[in-house]
């Protein structure tokens, strides 16, 4: 049987040979389908002026319907539909402007300067109870003599300080 190639865009899986690649990946629906994918993450203002450069589609207008569907050279937005596409793309606009970082007066020397005293007054008004961590084994785990090492709980005083060893 061979391997086969599996197209996402396509949604089909053929046998993997260079020809039968090549002549999928330069198919109409192949191309189609792959223009069809990329129009899903476009930006509101490419589609706004793309739609605006074309023609409205006639038989989409007069039937509701086009044979041609998504490629179609002709719009299928109305004149109420571009408008709304259009205060889309303005009000993206605004909110890519409002999200614009003010840069603070003065050097960053200052910036510094008050960053120090704030972690300064936050450590310092800081409550950090000094009562010890109780360890506590999850629950369904078997018994602490069974347990490997690494999982069991360090002891009181903590791990003993190992002497340096030297490798080599």
């Amino acid at each position: 049987m061979g391997k086969r190639y599996f197209c996402d865009y396509c949604d089909r899986s053929f046998q993997d040979n260079l020809h039968n690649r090549k002549k999928h990946l330069n198919g109409v629906q192949h191309l189609r389908a792959k223009k069809v994918w990329y129009d899903l993450f476009r930006d509101a203002a490419a589609i706004l002026v793309e739609e605006q450069n074309k023609r409205p589609c006639r038989k989409f207008l007069e039937t509701g319907q086009c044979d041609f569907d998504s490629n179609c050279r002709f719009s299928h937005m109305t004149s109420g539909d571009l408008e709304l596409l259009a205060a889309q793309v303005h009000e993206e606009r605004l909110s890519r402007e409002q999200d614009v970082v003010e840069v603070p007066e003065g050097g960053i020397e200052d910036w510094l300067e008050k960053r120090a005293k704030q972690r300064s007054s936050a450590q310092s008004s800081s409550t950090l109870s000094a009562k010890p961590v109780v360890f506590q084994y999850p629950p369904g785990w078997p018994p602490i003599q069974e347990l490997p090492p690494s999982l069991r709980a360090p002891p009181p005083g903590g791990w003993p300080q190992q002497p340096s060893v030297q490798w080599g």
